[in-house]
């Protein structure tokens, strides 16, 4: 017996950023600000600016030098501290990456004002201060590494402590093990104990107890759409929680001052297929072909960007199922004996029942070379 099965078409998506961010996926950068003898510097100009948008934040030292800032959206940033009497000191090539905070101290050094000492960005600037890091999946690893599906949460097993075990869910959709989806169990937690927040906001899956978002496809979002996702475990901070599991913090793509996009496809067939045991003959037909396109750009640089993804997937799976069927001596009025109640005096060769025949034509007809089952 064989079945078939059609993909789905993805909706066109397309997202309008402005200067905001939310605390659960953003970073933070922090850091004291000294003269070369190490005294602190009160008073310092700080300030952080994005490579990819512009966007910049100021701040201001306390007294004893530190600065901080808080909820800025992940990416390239260049850091800028100044204060008259001392030369401008610029580093470049600061990463900040989801639920990350930075340490970036600066040293300034006597000069005049309109100097500026810019550092090399390959230096050791950043330490990561709160959340563990061991999770992260940065934007490199999600478009380079293959992707059987281009679904990005597969992804989530390169972190330890990660188990995939979709293949094991039987629920339908609506329920508890739904099979809409991918399953992962993290740190020995059910997976409807893990909760997935999409730029700050919560993403359920099919039903209120399955936590694990996908779709009919079993695939979540595109690689090309999603920037980069950290994993936390068990040592978060207070500001997340509402589920024992982990937390998966996702930052999708976004526009920049830049115009940039993709266009991809990929497809699939069984040509090389080799057929299973059951398989009658050949393997069973497989066709795939996901297909789309992104691209983002400035609406007003500096200021507002936009972005849009689309893919598509079409697919013809046809599978091999195995099931119990009647053979020919049921079908022509005989069971076996010992299937009869009540038993002896019973004939070997099995009894005959009038009138099953029209039930027994309902299944279908065994394959040639099918097990008997006695």
């Amino acid at each position: 017996m064989q079945t078939t099965s059609r993909g789905i078409r993805w909706p066109i998506g397309f997202v309008l950023v402005a200067a905001s961010a939310w605390a659960q996926v953003a970073a933070g950068v922090s850091g004291t600000v000294t003269d070369q003898s190490g005294a602190a510097l009160a008073g310092a100009a700080v300030s952080a600016k994005n490579a990819d948008t512009g966007a910049e934040r100021r701040a201001v030292a306390d007294a004893e030098g530190h600065y901080q800032f808080f909820s800025l959206p992940v990416g390239q940033y260049e850091i800028r501290s100044g204060k008259a009497g001392f030369a401008e000191v610029v580093r470049t090539g600061v990463r900040l990456a989801v639920g990350q905070s930075a340490t970036v101290d600066m040293e300034l050094p006597v000069g005049e004002s309109s100097q500026t000492i810019a550092v090399n960005g390959d230096a050791p600037l950043v330490g990561v201060t709160t959340e563990s890091a061991v999770g992260l999946v940065g934007e490199r690893q999600i478009k380079n590494l293959p992707l059987n599906g281009r679904s990005y949460d597969e992804l989530l097993t390169l972190n330890p402590g990660v188990v995939n075990f979709t293949w094991e869910k039987t629920g339908g959709i609506g329920v508890s093990n739904s099979t809409t989806g991918n399953n992962f169990a993290v740190e020995g937690n059910r997976p409807q104990q893990n909760l997935f927040l999409l730029n700050g906001v919560e993403f359920t899956g099919a039903a209120e107890n399955n936590m694990q978002p996908g779709g009919t496809s079993q695939e979540l979002l595109g690689v090309d759409a999603v920037r980069e996702f950290n994993l936390l475990t068990d040592s978060y901070g207070a500001e997340y929680g509402k589920r024992p599991g982990a937390q998966v913090l996702i930052v999708t793509q976004s526009g920049t001052n830049q115009l940039h996009g993709s266009l991809f496809e990929f497809p699939r067939n069984n040509v090389l297929d080799a057929p299973n045991y059951f398989d009658p003959g050949s393997a069973p037909g497989f066709e795939r072909n996901q297909f789309g396109g992104s691209l983002g750009g400035p609406i007003q640089e500096n200021k507002t960007f936009v972005f849009g993804n689309y893919e598509g997937l079409r697919q013809h799976l046809h599978q091999t199922g195995v099931d119990l069927v009647p053979d020919d001596n049921a079908r022509n009025g005989y069971l076996p004996c010992k299937l009869i109640s009540p038993a002896p005096p019973c004939p070997t060769s099995g009894l005959a029942f009038v009138g099953v025949s029209p039930l027994i034509d309902a299944w279908p007809a065994a394959s040639p070379g099918a097990t008997r089952l006695r």
